[in-house]
């Protein structure tokens, strides 16, 4: 169990060594067939990583603070409507009491975790404490290069961007597969006064190996009304861009055919929040 960043990262330079957070991933790794690592790091004492800190032009999350907090410290606050709702819609209460913020991000073979495309929506960044220093990098970015990281690369917090934005998050989970959802949908949008789209980041989760942004269809709603029909009209003409991943839950193309109806969704909670 390391007491801070530096032990952490000491440890984790041992080529096979794993940090251990919430653990709600690494100790189901039985049931899904895979073999344990020899030696795990616990992080989930270390101060910093389980702090908020509100700045006046970004809040900063460490790496360790739970889906539970982000609910209760965001929900009700319309730029942030979207990620209370991703943290708050994941697995089931039990998990979200013990599954971070960190580990949903770096975890490299769940497919369908709900915080990656709420964070891409909101133009997050991610820290990174490396054997050659700091660094910072986008989510999307980080998530191209998680498999990749050498030993001894650690995430410390994510860093979330202060904009007067409205998000919102839609999912279509299958009860049977332990909720996971089938889709999922993550919209940060600025309107001006007429109600046009001014901004707009929009974020596809769980339909392909990895999260991704829906640039196509951000290029469509720019500059124009949002609204729930017009939006899903646009998905629809643009849904060929995702390729959707088969699995035992779902095929792949019926992952990008409910996407329009999570855009409609998402596109409703945005002008919903205030």
């Amino acid at each position: 169990m390391a007491d801070s960043v530096a032990d952490a990262t000491a440890a984790l330079t041992d080529d096979g060594c794993v940090p251990l957070a919430g653990g709600t991933w690494i100790m189901r790794a039985s049931i899904r067939g895979e073999a344990q690592s020899r030696r795990y790091v616990g992080i989930g004492r270390i101060p910093e990583l389980n702090t908020i800190d509100v700045k006046d032009g970004e809040i900063r999350l460490g790496a360790c603070v739970t889906h539970a907090r982000l609910v209760e410290s965001f929900a009700g606050l319309a730029q942030w409507n979207g990620l209370a709702a991703a943290a708050g819609a994941a697995a089931n209460p039990a998990v979200r009491e013990m599954a971070t913020v960190g580990g949903n991000l770096s975890t490299q073979d769940f497919f369908a975790a709900d915080l990656p495309p709420a964070l891409l929506s909101l133009d997050a960044a991610v820290e990174l404490v490396r054997p050659g220093g700091t660094e910072r990098l986008s989510v999307g970015r980080y998530l191209d290069v998680r498999r990749t990281l050498e030993p001894g690369a650690l995430m410390t917090s994510i860093v979330l961007p202060r904009r007067p934005m409205r998000t919102g998050h839609a999912r279509l989970p299958l009860r049977k597969a332990g909720d996971y959802p089938v889709a999922i949908v993550s919209m940060a949008a600025v309107l001006s006064s007429d109600g046009r789209v001014d901004v707009i980041r929009i974020a596809v989760g769980s339909v392909e190996p990895a999260a991704g942004r829906w640039t196509e269809l951000e290029e469509k709603l720019l500059g124009r009304p949002l609204d729930p029909d017009t939006a899903h009209e646009m998905a629809e003409a643009t849904a060929d861009t995702f390729t959707g991943r088969d699995s035992v839950e779902a095929p792949g193309w019926y992952r990008v055919k409910v996407l329009p109806a999570l855009v409609r969704r998402a596109t409703q909670a945005v002008l919903s929040s205030r």
